[in-house]
């Protein structure tokens, strides 16, 4: 039997840098990605995309709104206690509309590199 691994939230690595947001990672393995992404309010990210990863994020505080679609132009947006599911390659950017940080939990089920930095969706 494997004993249990805790990850404090001060001992989470750095993680893939996308302008405008801070992510942090807990744990990564094989097929599996985890950790959070923190935005300031009034803040948009860069454009990225997740490789062959699917991700799904948990919103635990703020406003989490998602661009993406044909040059940007669709969105989803969330509070505190919803969840969105972000498909593999899709090109996006968090925005946070609010005005506290949001701060966000993702599981990310996939392979390869977690983040690829991007100019943006085409339309």
């Amino acid at each position: 039997m494997e004993p249990l691994k805790l990850v404090a939230s001060g001992d989470m690595a750095g993680a893939g840098g996308t302008p405008g947001m801070v992510r942090a990672q807990a744990f990564s393995g094989d097929g599996i990605w985890t950790g959070t992404v923190r935005v300031a309010p009034g803040t948009a990210s860069g454009w990225h995309h997740h490789g062959d990863y699917e991700t799904y994020a948990y919103i635990v505080e703020g406003l989490a709104r998602f661009e993406f679609g044909p040059g940007g132009d669709d969105c989803v947006e969330g509070g505190a206690g919803d969840f969105v599911h972000i498909p593999a390659h899709t090109v996006h950017r968090e925005t946070n509309p609010g005005t506290t940080e949001s701060a966000v939990v993702l599981f990310r089920v996939g392979a390869g590199a977690p983040v690829f930095n991007v100019d943006g969706p085409d339309r």
